[in-house]
């Protein structure tokens, strides 16, 4: 491990300034309409993104895709990947997937 001063490693999100996320895709069901789209994403942000402290960036109609962060420089748990995962399955979205967590800045696993 390299010798950085704090300085350094925030600058280059390393160690204790790494930030962690993971991509996520869901399909809506076939026949959803755009009032249902925008409830469902609404109460995902209202219910599980803000809650948790996440940030979620992404887009879509019946097909999303996008990923998920922290709100502040930090790292996202296979808790958070669990917990997202669920809920939106438990609201009837199909085809739910979570990446393995990541590095943002970087791209490699974690």
């Amino acid at each position: 491990m390299a010798n950085r001063s704090r300085r350094l490693r925030k600058k280059l999100r390393v160690d204790e300034f790494q930030e962690l996320g993971f991509d996520l895709n869901w399909n809506f069901p076939v026949g959803t309409t755009e009032a249902q789209i925008d409830a469902l994403v609404d109460a995902f942000i209202d219910e599980v993104v803000e809650p948790c402290a996440l940030a979620f960036a992404g887009s879509g109609h019946l097909v999303w895709e996008g990923m998920v962060c922290t709100q502040a420089i930090g790292k996202c748990t296979e808790e958070d990947r669990q917990v997202i995962e669920g809920w939106l399955k438990g609201k009837g979205m199909e085809q739910v997937k979570a990446s393995s967590l990541f590095d943002l800045w970087y791209g490699e696993p974690a």
